[in-house]
């Protein structure tokens, strides 16, 4: 057995996550696709961000496959400011589908991977906001 002389008084911790021009590049590279109606005083709705990687080979060094897409798609959903990006994203296209003020939005955020895309789900509930 072998015994350490020296030791480090560091312990060394490398974190991942997404660079702060990657949540603009995500969200501006993605396909939208909004559905969702208002029944009564009511919302409820959908928003699906559809990223394809190989889209934005020319301003991303990493490579634009199912690994990349994987680890985008997890560190995505643990992000707050990409959280909060989408839940944005997902309210304004609520209150175009709805085409009024909306109260209260409740945003659900899901990220996944699949092939090289990324898709983001941004389910909505929402009250329609009294005036």
């Amino acid at each position: 057995m072998a015994i350490a002389r020296r030791v480090s008084l560091f312990d060394r911790e490398v974190t991942v996550r997404l660079a702060p021009v990657a949540i603009e590049l995500i969200h501006g590279a993605a396909r939208v696709l909004t559905e969702g109606e208002l029944t009564g005083d009511f919302y409820a709705g959908s928003t699906m961000l559809t990223v394809d990687l190989a889209r934005t080979i020319d301003r991303i060094s990493d490579p634009p496959d199912v690994s990349t897409a994987q680890r985008v798609a997890l560190l995505y959903a643990a992000d707050d400011r990409c959280r909060d990006h989408a839940r944005r994203i997902a309210v304004a296209e609520a209150r175009r589908m709805a085409g009024c003020d909306l109260a209260a939005p409740l945003v659900d955020v899901e990220s996944r991977a699949r092939g090289p895309e990324v898709h983001l789900s941004l389910n909505v509930e929402a009250q329609r906001r009294n005036a």
